[in-house]
């Protein structure tokens, strides 16, 4: 068996799985990850104006600041990745 997938691959000239490429796997990596970062802009948005309103406490909304800078980072890198790859 572990002959078969070795002559496949030697054939394609590709890895075992020629419709996932190393582009499209980072471009839905991308597309995932753009949405979870517009849901946490979303909840640091509502943070804000709970804050604002006195409903919640300021380290809540340094919590919900350091998600979303993450998610931001990590979509940022994702994209570049994305780019990157011919």
């Amino acid at each position: 068996m572990v002959a078969r997938k070795r002559q496949a691959s030697q054939l394609t000239g590709k890895c075992y799985t020629p419709a996932m490429t190393l582009k499209s796997a980072a471009f839905f990596a991308l597309i995932g990850m753009t949405l979870l970062t517009v849901m946490l802009a979303v909840g640091f948005i509502r943070d804000v104006s709970a804050l604002s309103a006195g409903a919640i406490a300021a380290v809540t909304l340094l919590k919900s600041l350091i998600q979303l800078l993450a998610s931001l980072s990590v979509a940022v890198f994702l994209f570049v990745f994305y780019k990157a790859q011919p």
